[in-house]
């Protein structure tokens, strides 16, 4: 398993990984796609544009296995004092294998220091997953809240993996 930080010109390809997470998405918030037959992701060319945004692909022996987005933007840490996961994404072939957890591991490695990580309530799955990646990562050091965020209602776990 690698993490490869997404160049520009491969933002076409994280667009398209993105329509097949927001479509596994669409389970738990009930999206329906435009008129264009997509979700779409407002902010994804922000990932180019503004600091504190960091795009990285996931992959599997060279092959494309999913994504993580890396941002400053947090709900519950003061501003600009922690990092976040935008978005996180692991298509299903590589589900239950283990890659998930590896991926995360190596992100958080990646920018030791204060995190939030955020999950939608109804998406019982991303809740299981975060709750025992963060539990085995910072042997059971992080706090979880419950937050409203725009009609959402959302678990955020915390944690500090400051050296």
């Amino acid at each position: 398993m690698e993490i490869i930080k997404v160049e520009k010109v491969d933002k076409p390809v994280l667009r398209q990984l993105m329509e097949l997470y927001l479509y596994d998405f669409s389970e738990f918030d009930g999206a329906d796609v435009n008129e264009h037959g997509r979700f779409g992701y407002d902010y994804l060319d922000h990932y180019w544009i503004e600091p504190n945004r960091y795009p990285y692909f996931i992959q599997v022996d060279g092959k494309l296995a999913g994504f993580v987005l890396v941002n400053g933007h947090t709900e519950v840490l003061e501003a600009s004092k922690g990092l976040s996961v935008g978005e996180f994404f692991v298509m299903k072939k590589y589900r239950g294998t283990g890659i998930g957890q590896a991926a995360a591991v190596e992100v958080f490695d990646m920018f030791p220091g204060r995190w939030e990580v955020r999950q939608y309530l109804p998406n019982e799955p991303s809740l299981a997953f975060w709750e025992k990646v963060i539990d085995r990562y910072t042997k059971g050091k992080f706090t979880k809240q419950t937050i409203s965020v725009d009609e959402w209602e959302e678990q955020v776990i915390i944690f500090d993996n400051s050296k």
